[in-house]
């Protein structure tokens, strides 16, 4: 077993922490290597339940080395209330087992203002942002106008880049958006109050990385959202402001030359989505909201109440695609015991013609599902431990999407603790 991604196949929410928690077993590093705070890990294990934004889902394993890569919108303020958060629970990170890039850039308190700012500006044309600053982070990053961590140890150009920052930033927030200008001030008790507390952390991850590599150590990619939300092959503009394919884990983490080689692509047993945007073949009424009450369907980061629909065999086929997915893991299977027959989305309808293709983008408004049911098995499953313990109905399900997808299914999820779970 060499290097390994994991990674969403759909909109996000598949259950990526939940997967990373029980493989970190079997790996010496865990880097997570794009996207911030705007989303949520769920993890419940022998140390409680947690529900992680930054932090890499390997933090609860003794011994592994977690690193905060590059690539990820470092956002001080979060990282460190959310430290401090786990530390309450028991877990303490100290900084042997947490590293963050002095090549990732800060998120700055600004990006959070601005996000809620556009937000209110599109009104009803919102994209559904969780208003954590992503988008306005990486629009700035692309500008080469972020702050590197690393900048952190060398205060007085730290201050000087801020100071240059804050004059073209409040161009933007007053002119555009009417809003209060930040200051000098302010940006200095920011620095005090979090970036001094995460720079004992900051370090030269990718020199870590090399030296992990040559020692022949195993490293996992976690990565945050799904194939869905990519920026280049995602639903654009309800897509995330960073690259959540497998591919670009090496260069996120701060190792181009690091091979992935496998990649563990997370589907759940039925679809859900945070945010705006189409969503074909969402469930409404009763029939949603039992299937949300089922699986606790409310967001991580933001608490609000996921959209819920059937599984979508065209999503999950084109998301196992673009990720290039080695195995599949399915997870929440044991959500779906309390169906007699489940619906599945097979195909897609749009402008009148039937295809099991993704569409374009632009098309998906007028897409319409094609719904088939398939028996469920209508039985508590959360025990089976083995493949032979699934009834033969679940089975099917999991063989329907292997079918469908062309990639096996290696993990079948039956609960939300560490241990429920069938590997195949």
């Amino acid at each position: 077993m060499g290097n390994c991604a994991v990674v969403g196949i759909n909109w996000g929410d598949e259950g990526k922490g939940r997967m990373v928690d029980l493989l970190t077993e079997d790996y010496d590093v865990v880097v997570r290597f794009q996207g911030g705070g705007n989303a949520g890990h769920t993890v419940i294990n022998d140390k409680g339940k947690f529900a992680l934004h930054l932090l890499p889902s390997g933090v609860f394993r003794d011994g592994v080395l977690n690193i905060l890569g590059n690539g990820v919108a470092l956002d001080p303020e979060n990282l460190w209330k959310e430290m401090q958060e786990v530390a309450a629970k028991g877990v303490e990170i100290t900084p042997d087992a947490l590293k963050i890039s002095d090549r990732a850039s800060l998120l700055m308190p600004w990006h959070r203002e601005l996000d809620g700012l556009e937000e209110a500006r599109l009104a009803d044309k919102n994209y559904g942002s969780t208003k954590q600053g992503i988008a306005p982070f990486y629009s700035d990053k692309y500008q080469k106008k972020t702050v590197l961590a690393g900048e952190l140890f060398f205060p007085d150009e730290l201050r000087a880049h801020i100071k240059d920052l804050l004059e073209w930033k409040n161009l933007t927030l007053t002119g555009v958006y009417g809003a209060e200008p930040y200051t000098m001030e302010m940006m200095e008790d920011w620095i005090e109050d979090y970036c001094e507390k995460i720079k004992p952390y900051v370090c030269d991850t990718g020199l870590l990385l090399k030296e992990a590599q040559e020692q022949g150590k195993k490293i996992l990619f976690e990565a945050q959202l799904g194939a869905l939300r990519d920026l280049d092959f995602g639903i654009c503009p309800y897509t995330t402001s960073s690259n959540t394919l497998a591919k670009y884990a090496p260069i996120g983490s701060g190792i181009p030359s690091a091979s992935v080689d496998e990649i563990i692509g997370v589907v759940k047993a039925y679809s859900t989505c945070v945010g705006e945007g189409p969503f074909v073949g969402e469930m409404d009424g009763e029939e949603a909201e039992k299937l949300r009450e089922a699986g606790a369907e409310y967001g991580a980061k933001t608490g609000r109440p996921r959209r819920v629909a059937p599984l979508d065999l065209v999503a999950t086929k084109y998301g196992t695609e673009m990720q290039a997915a080695t195995g599949l893991a399915v997870t929440k299977m044991d959500v779906l015991s309390y169906l007699d027959r489940i619906p599945v989305i097979t195909a897609y309808v749009v402008n009148g013609e039937k295809t099991d293709r993704f569409p374009f983008p632009a098309l998906l408004d007028k897409a319409e599902a094609h719904v088939e049911y398939v028996d469920g098995w209508n039985c508590d499953i959360s025990g089976a431990r083995k493949w032979e313990d699934l009834p033969e109905a679940a089975q099917n399900y999991i063989t329907m999407i292997e079918k469908a997808t062309g990639c096996p299914v290696t993990y079948i999820s039956v609960g939300a603790e560490r241990e429920s779970i069938v590997i195949r």
